[in-house]
């Protein structure tokens, strides 16, 4: 079986154009349907999306308001989106990007120029969050792609600090801490590090031992329990396991 590279949500009121683009995608993505901005957001709600494909031109709420809506709800706004228009005017291609449009494609469009500028968009992202992943110094907020995100990622930041010697470190008591629902904190995480919320906890854990040992405030044997686990011998698994060194490596490495 073919391993698909994401979900995408495809955006379109004409129902032909829908499918036209659902089978020039299919083979390589989950793609999920709409013909509608309310059924898009229904989509919204149940799945994690990885991308967004919409339609400008749609009786009601347009691609233009759609997209401006996305990016300003802290759930969404890290999606990233491409806008299809047959208006393509200087202006409309301005008013796509200042709606918040992470690419803008005129149609009738090529199949495989669409293709590319998904792969491209969801590369990129990907690459990031393996950067971020796999790095003991780099910031979880570098994933932000708006003051929403950033914002969000640091309040994130600040509940796990103020509780990290707590290995029983709640879920719910984070979801409820930002405001989001247990499945709404899941798809968030999963979508904007591709992490469910334990493993993003946990990966916010081991990049705060890092900062601790570089600092040097506290023996190597020592950092586990201040950063909330229960073993030292666990807490090296771990860290090797994420950042490929262990904790003794990390302390000798030029990590600037």
């Amino acid at each position: 079986m073919i391993q698909k590279k994401g979900n995408v949500l495809i955006v379109d009121d004409n129902e032909d154009i829908l499918e036209y683009i659902n089978r020039i995608l299919q083979d390589d993505y989950t793609t999920i349907k709409a013909t509608d901005v309310s059924e898009a957001l229904k989509n919204l709600d149940t799945h994690v999306i990885h991308l967004i494909v919409s339609d400008v031109m749609m009786p009601g709420t347009s691609g233009f308001e759609f997209c401006k809506q996305l990016k300003l709800d802290i759930n969404l706004c890290h999606i990233p989106v491409i806008l299809l228009t047959a208006k393509n005017t200087l202006q409309d291609k301005i008013d796509g990007l200042e709606h918040g449009a992470d690419a803008y494609i005129e149609k009738p469009f090529s199949p495989k120029y669409l293709k590319v500028q998904i792969a491209n968009l969801l590369t990129s992202r990907q690459l990031l969050k393996k950067h971020i992943a796999n790095s003991p110094v780099v910031e979880l907020h570098s994933i932000a792609r708006s003051s929403s995100d950033f914002e969000l990622i640091e309040k994130f930041n600040e509940i796990v600090f103020n509780n990290i010697d707590n290995p029983d470190l709640d879920i719910d008591f984070i979801a409820a801490s930002l405001n989001m629902s247990r499945a709404t904190f899941y798809r968030k995480t999963k979508g904007l590090f591709d992490m469910a919320p334990q493993e993003l906890i946990t990966l916010t854990r081991l990049k705060k031992a890092a900062e601790i040992l570089k600092s040097g405030t506290c023996r190597i044997n020592e950092v586990y329990n201040h950063v909330g686990f229960n073993s030292h011998t666990y807490f090296s698994t771990l860290f090797h396991k994420q950042f490929n060194m262990t904790p003794t490596e990390f302390m000798h490495a030029d990590t600037k």
